[in-house]
């Protein structure tokens, strides 16, 4: 009986003292560890990609965020990103908020998604062409009218970017092609170049926009 008690004691005091252990090295030193290493060689990417403007974090380059007016419309100043969770982008519930993130899950023959796409590409038809502009629906990226996997998506298509110079440059009374060269120097290309498509992130794009208006 007491060697029983013994046996029991010393395998309590085992699993102690390796819980101890364990929990020092896998939730101290290395996360520790992993968090030094991350700060000394990718500082940037470790504390979450952020994009600074005029001394002050104002988003992440990870994800999108919207640009709209004190009512929720469009602030069409801007460059827009991509609907979130197939909303048109004149709708006033598109937001990049993580709790919203996700996909529609409609297929592509949906009703539902017809519909919201139509809309979506009527809104871009009315928010992007100008008085020497006309947008031509046969010109509207798929990603002007459809959300991302993740809805947070802070990239758009070199075209759909195009596809707003026009109203970008009326709006902050710029010349159309020094806001299309500000397009052209956000534009990234295929990683090793090969391996996805040319994307613009939408937040450093309108970054150095207002830098520019600033400037002008």
């Amino acid at each position: 009986m007491n060697t029983s008690v013994g046996n029991t004691g010393r395998l309590l005091w085992a699993g102690l003292r390796a819980l101890l252990v364990l929990t020092v090295v896998c939730g101290v030193l290395y996360p520790l560890a992993v968090t030094g290493v991350a700060q000394a060689v990718f500082p940037d990417k470790a504390d979450g990609s952020e994009v600074r403007s005029g001394g002050r974090t104002v988003g992440s380059s990870l994800i999108g965020q919207s640009y709209t007016t004190k009512d929720g419309k469009p602030d069409l100043k801007w460059f827009q990103g991509r609907p979130q969770n197939g909303l048109g982008t004149n709708s006033v519930n598109t937001r990049y908020k993580l709790i919203l993130s996700g996909a529609t899950n409609l297929a592509g023959d949906n009703p539902e998604l017809v519909a919201q796409v139509k809309k979506a590409r009527a809104a871009v038809v009315a928010d992007n062409s100008t008085p020497t502009y006309k947008v031509d629906p046969a010109d509207i990226p798929a990603d002007a009218v459809t959300s991302s996997g993740s809805g947070l998506d802070p990239a758009i298509s070199p075209a759909y970017a195009d596809l707003q110079v026009h109203r970008v440059a009326e709006r902050n009374h710029l010349p159309v092609d020094r806001v299309r060269r500000l397009v052209d120097a956000h534009t990234d290309g295929r990683a090793l170049g090969f391996i996805g498509e040319p994307t613009v992130n939408v937040l450093e794009l309108n970054v150095a926009l207002q830098q520019l208006t600033r400037n002008s």
